[in-house]
């Protein structure tokens, strides 16, 4: 079933990052959304009103699908064909992965390209509330013609009939999509239309993108770090100042986009650190206390204080006795609340608001004790630049995870913070300083918590004229695009078909501001400042105009590359200086021979007087061979040029030799040596003369070497050529040796044995051909030989591979080096390994392969015997990596892939104690089997006591397992399992007893509305019918064992879904639970409220507290 309708996106949270569909996932690790045509999408108005659609797919029998992928109906929005993709047993990970593809994508044109906001959900039939939803948007086009995430929800939440997200075997997907029309994106010159030029993306740099533009737009800031000092030796890659320098040089001075390499380098960033998205808040202040650190002492020191730096006043006054306490103290910006807050003046207003300490919360003031107390924030002074943070990105303590207020939150063109009788300020606040700001940049982020893309509007000069800086692409926008589109909230857009449905189409604004930087009018004139050529340190120009003349030469160099030839001329001397070290197959690397960039036009011999000039060999003594790629791949000297060819120009040259269209021209010089070794005139050819090449293979020492080239007569035969060829090898001339054909390399090597008896042309000998020869060896000495022969030895080389083995517990560091071969089987490789690590059982090495988009170990190790060979360990799709992770197990990893390990808390029934068991056992085990296994480990209260084994998940009981439920499926990863024994008054419950959830609970009201966060250890309470509060009290008094004066402090209420009703003494608790079908029955519980005294227990680190980043470092 679908159905196809106008609805609105209910923008909730993706948890992880997006990447394009294909078989080839973890190829892309967590990068940003920022498709070039999406930021060109929203750089000017849409011609047209976008077009929105909701699909919604019923999948029937879900679990019965045996596809690896699943397509839905076609569905059209905005003119174009769309259909959702998941692959139900994940694309080669443990979720669900979905992804919007575009249904027609092999038929269309040539360079198509749409543009598409959209989200996927999964609907929780039970309780929409919780069903899973991920937003995105993307610039589809042939090469990624379908985008979404690869990690859309856990398998396991998706199968557990219990969640909700399966009923009766189906599943409801839903999809809505918004198509927006783009502008062309690559012809566009910023530079050309605005007069300013954008940054580069390293990969998810667009955070720091439109930082550094909004501080390169603060000339006062900008002449400061052009101010810094810095020398000639300084290298732009170590030194911050010196990277920032030529970063804002390049702003001002270049016509086209300026890369940031140089100045992540100089923070100490590897790439990795460059692809992980940050948050601008946390570079702004790093990057702030950097160059703070490195201006003191030099003529700017102070600059950021001046700048950036205001005061506020910490204040706790007493409201019955004479008695206040203040602080004082700076800051760089300011976080302002966004929730409940309908603008900046709202925010400045929470920001001040007066705290009252009272009742539980009293103050203790030094002398006077506990006392009223009234407590707040005013300002003491405001900076130049006032940079304003808007918190749109919080925690939820329900869900544990960073979600992003996407709420509606003004701001004005001009910010008066003496409003209402300076209401913000401190008695000690300087009120002849007019705190009238004007508004220069606004930092946007567009998509959820954990993808997204950031741009700022910024008017450099303050005038009416904004623009909008994305990455690369700077375009000229109005007032209203900057301020009122930045607002957040939701977009209303007008039916698309009237008649069908009337109901406007409503959608959450993914984009919004994030930051806001304000300058003040009294100081705008200094801040707004001129800056120029004067401002920049001589070196600093010297260096940068040496660097743009030699981008100036490149880029001449590739308009020009169609007039030129390169030529690349090989020589015997290259063949010696490379095989056996750079190359063992074929005879050259033709990127590191002599080249040579001559003009198409210019004649041959013209090019022959060139390489006499350069190479010091006449004309007269030059022949130069063409090369030809053979149908076995290999790559040989094939004729010398003819008299003919020799009189074309270099361009027609090239085109005969060269079928492929490309600018090169390969040749292979032949200059013979007389006796005296200088050049003499090169031997007339005929077509019975072959020209040979030798290699040398010394088995002692492992070792291959070119030693020269002979012309040989095709009716002749290699007997005839020994003694030349000992002589070439400095060997006896009696010498007996084997001669061997290297005939190819590609995909295994073919080097057979000559016959020295037959003839050149009948062993299939030609010109270029290659013969490796040896000395003979006596049979007895051969097994002394690790590679005894030219075969043996050229089979070795192509197969060997040197692996990089790290501790999987040190992930980053490089451990050991082993030189393995690709044909190693995986009980060789371990052994290898074992050996190395003096382990006596191989069997007992685990082995994990290397993400090389990640540059991170993979997520699932190997299996015991489960790839054939070394080479399918190290592939990774297209890309071959040379890294492998080791683990040293306790056991043998067949014995323990036979096995689920589960980590289980044993909460013990009187001691207040938490003991935290490894289980391990047969993957077909129970849960009864668990039960079993843990009474040998733990100390009961009473022999006879049973033990039960539950599921807890952030401070609530989500499940008690049934005996008889399965192991193997059982997840310890996200969710704790505690076991406890069975309480005596829990076996004998009557017929009106009921069995509650407890749970502690505090109300979190700082986002200016009120959330319930559970804490502490969930427990189970038999009530009894027409039991009151009181009654409970007492039984939890003593169970929790809490002191009277502290437990008089605690309040009771009745939860259910999060909304707290408060319990009187008197109270009946049994009859608030009354209804025993409640799905969640985790969601109604006796919450008792109270202050989270109790130290943190090292194992709740355990549940599931993903750092959703990574946090920014500026290491130099």
């Amino acid at each position: 079933m679908t159905v196809l309708t106008p609805a609105p996106i209910d923008q909730q949270e993706d948890e992880e990052m997006l990447v394009p569909r294909s078989d080839v996932t973890d190829n892309h690790q967590s990068m940003e959304v920022q498709p070039e045509a999406a930021t060109a999408g929203e750089s000017q108005p849409a011609e047209e009103p976008p077009a929105q659609s909701r699909f919604t797919w019923k999948i029937e029998n879900f679990s019965r699908l045996n596809t690896k992928k699943h397509y839905s109906e076609v569905f059209v929005v905005g003119g174009y064909k769309w259909r959702v993709l998941i692959f139900p047993k994940g694309n080669n990970v443990d979720h669900l992965s979905m992804y919007l593809d575009v249904a027609d994508s092999t038929s269309l044109p040539y360079g198509w390209s749409r543009y598409a906001q959209f989200s996927l959900a999964v609907v929780n039939q039970i309780h929409n509330k919780y069903s899973i939803r991920k937003d995105t948007q993307h610039q589809f086009n042939t090469r990624e013609s379908d985008w979404g995430f690869t990690s859309f929800m856990p398998l396991s939440d998706l199968y557990d009939p219990s969640r909700g997200y399966l009923v009766n075997d189906t599943l409801l997907i839903e999809a809505e999509v918004i198509v927006r029309k783009v502008v062309d994106y690559w012809t566009y010159d910023s530079k050309k239309e605005t007069g300013y030029v954008g940054l580069k993306n390293q990969g998810a740099t667009c955070y720091m993108n439109s930082l550094l533009q909004t501080l390169y737009h603060i000339p006062y800031f900008r002449k400061a770090v052009y101010h810094m000092p810095t020398t000639e030796n300084d290298i732009p890659s170590s030194s911050i100042p010196l990277a920032l320098q030529s970063l804002f040089y390049k702003l001002q001075y270049s016509d086209s986009s300026v890369a940031t390499k140089e100045l992540t380098k100089s923070f100490g960033w590897d790439t990795y650190d460059s692809f992980m998205q940050h948050d601008v808040q946390e570079l702004n202040r790093v990057l702030s206390e950097k160059l703070e650190d490195k201006m003191k002492g030099t003529v700017v020191e102070g600059t950021i204080q001046q700048l950036f730096e205001g005061h506020h006043m910490n204040y706790i006054e007493c409201i019955n006795v004479d008695y206040k306490s203040t602080r004082k103290e700076s800051f760089y910006d300011l976080q302002l609340d966004v929730k409940g807050c309908r603008d900046i003046y709202a925010s400045f207003d929470k920001y001040v608001e007066v705290e009252r300490l009272e009742g539980d919360n009293k103050y203790h003031a030094e002398q006077y004790g506990l006392q009223d107390a009234r407590k707040g924030v005013l300002f003491i002074d405001f900076p130049p630049v006032l940079q304003l943070q808007l918190k749109r990105f919080e925690y939820d303590f329900m869900r544990d995870t960073m979600v992003k207020i996407n709420d509606r939150y003004e701001f004005p063109l001009q910010l008066d913070l003496d409003r209402e009788n300076g209401k913000y300020l401190s008695p000690d606040a300087d009120r002849s300083v007019r705190n009238l700001y004007t508004l220069h940049s606004v930092l946007v982020h567009s998509g959820g918590v954990h993808g997204g893309h950031y741009y700022a509007f910024i008017r450099p000069t303050l005038s009416d004229q904004w623009y909008k800086f994305d990455d690369e692409r700077v375009t000229k926008e109005d007032m209203k695009r900057a301020l009122e589109e930045q607002y957040g909230g939701e977009e209303e857009l007008p039916p698309t078909n009237p008649g069908f449905n009337n109901t406007p189409f409503k959608f959450t604004k993914y984009s919004n501001a994030y930051m806001l930087v304000y300058i003040r009018e009294s100081d705008k004139d200094k801040i707004i400042c001129n800056v120029d050529e004067k401002d920049i340190a001589e070196h600093l120009r010297e260096r940068l105009k040496k660097e743009q003349e030699e981008k100036e030469h490149k880029k001449k160099e590739k308009a020009e590359a169609h007039l030129y030839t390169i030529i690349k001329v090989a020589r015997d001397e290259d063949l010696a200086n490379q095989i056996g070290k750079d190359v063992y197959f074929d005879l050259v690397d033709h990127d590191k021979v002599r080249n040579f960039r001559i003009q198409k036009q210019t004649s041959f011999q013209l090019f022959k007087e060139e390489v006499a000039k350069e190479l010091g060999i006449p004309v007269q003594f030059q022949r130069f061979w063409l090369w030809a790629k053979r149908q076995n791949h290999t790559y040989r000297p094939n004729r010398p040029l003819t008299q003919m060819e020799e009189n074309q120009s270099v361009g027609q040259l090239r085109e005969v030799s060269n079928k492929v269209h490309n600018a090169e021209l390969k040749l292979f010089l032949e200059v013979e040596l007389g006796l005296d070794s200088r050049p003499v005139a090169p031997p007339d050819k005929t077509k019975e003369d072959i020209l040979l090449f030798f290699k040398l293979y010394d088995p002692e020492n492992e070792e291959l070497c070119y030693v020269g080239r002979l012309f040989v007569k095709g009716s002749g035969k290699p007997i005839e050529i020994v003694s030349k060829l000992n002589q070439l090898a400095q060997f006896a001339p009696d010498e007996d040796i084997e001669l061997y054909e290297e005939i190819k390399f590609e995909p295994s090597v073919m080097c057979e044995p000559i016959d020295k008896k037959c003839t050149f042309r009948s062993s299939q000998l030609e010109d270029g051909d290659i013969v490796c020869f040896q000395k003979s060896l006596p049979a007895e000495t051969i097994e002394q030989y690790r590679y005894p022969d030219v075969p043996s030895f050229l089979e070795y080389v192509h197969n060997r591979q040197a692996v990089h083995f790290r501790s999987l517990e040190k992930a980053k560091e490089d451990d050991f080096c082993l030189e393995l071969s690709k044909l190693h089987t995986y009980d060789d490789v371990v052994e290898r390994v074992a050996r190395h690590l003096q382990l006596e059982d191989p069997s007992k090495i685990r082995l994990t392969s290397h993400n090389c988009y990640s540059q991170q170990p993979k997520p699932q190790p190997i299996k015991y015997r489960g790839v054939d060979r070394l080479s399918d360990m190290l592939v990774h799709y297209n890309q071959t990596s040379d890294i492998l992770y080791y683990e040293v197990l306790d056991i043998p990893l067949p014995e323990l892939q036979g096995l689920k390990t589960l980590k289980v808390a044993f909460h013990h029934a009187t001691k207040d104690e938490v003991v935290i068991h490894t289980m391990r056992l047969p993957k077909q085990s129970t849960v009864a089997d668990v039960i079993n296994e843990l009474k040998t480990k733990v100390e009961l209260s009473h022999p006879d006591a049973e033990l039960r084994l539950l599921e807890v998940f952030y401070h609530k009981i989500y499940k008690i397992f049934p005996p008889n439920e399965k192991i193997e499926n059982i997840n310890d990863q996200y969710w704790t399992l505690r076991a406890e024994e069975i309480p005596e008054e829990e076996k004998n419950l009557g017929t009106h007893d009921r069995l509650i959830h407890v749970y502690h609970f505090m109300k979190d009201t700082a986002q200016n509305q009120m959330q319930i966060q559970n804490f502490g250890e969930p427990f189970f309470l038999v009530i009894h019918e027409g039991e009151t509060l009181a009654e409970i009290k007492v039984r939890i008094q003593k169970k929790l064992q809490v002191p009277d004066e502290e437990f008089a402090k605690w309040k009771f209420a009745f939860l259910s879904l999060g909304r707290p009703e408060y319990l009187q003494d008197s109270d009946v608790v049994s009859s608030r639970f009354q209804r025993r079908d409640v799905y969640g029955a985790w969601e109604q519980y006796l919450g008792l409220e109270h202050s989270d005294t109790a130290p943190k227990r090292a194992y709740t680190a355990n549940q599931n507290r993903h750092a959703y980043e990574k946090p920014v470092k500026i290491y130099n």
